[in-house]
């Protein structure tokens, strides 16, 4: 298991999810972007202003990622569609991503054209070698 989990969250303009060069590390762009990274693990290699939160075990990752999702459902683009998965079976897959090590990362879309992202990074990483943003345990 990890050795702790960073919480990062985003919404905006889901049309900004196609500014590729702003999602990719190794670009100029990447790290002052907001937007959600392509692939999740690399939201380690982002500033620390952008860690929402971070959680010491799984339990705390997933009551934070259940505030959120409570949040997010409050303005759904398609309610229907997320009721087929629902809450309990989100954070009951989260729990056993998180305690197994792997990082967990929602996207809905909302009213207005709005995206949100929510997501947990396991730190360290097994998939990618980026720093602690916060440098925890480093020595």
């Amino acid at each position: 298991m990890p050795g702790h989990f960073h919480a990062y969250l985003w919404t905006g303009i889901g049309e900004e999810l196609r500014m590729e060069e702003e999602r990719r590390p190794g670009t100029p762009e990447f790290a002052s972007s907001p937007v959600p990274p392509t692939r999740t693990a690399d939201w380690l290699a982002r500033p620390r202003r952008q860690v929402a939160a971070t959680f010491e075990t799984p339990a705390d990752a997933v009551t934070w990622l259940a505030h959120e999702y409570d949040l997010a459902t409050r303005a759904l683009l398609h309610p229907a569609d997320e009721a087929r998965i629902g809450r309990e079976v989100r954070l009951a897959n989260a729990t056993a991503l998180l305690k197994g090590g792997a990082d967990v990362q929602w996207g809905f879309w909302l009213t207005g054209g709005r995206f949100t992202s929510v997501g947990v990074v396991c730190c360290p990483n097994r998939t990618a070698v980026h720093r602690c943003p916060l440098m925890i345990g480093a020595t």
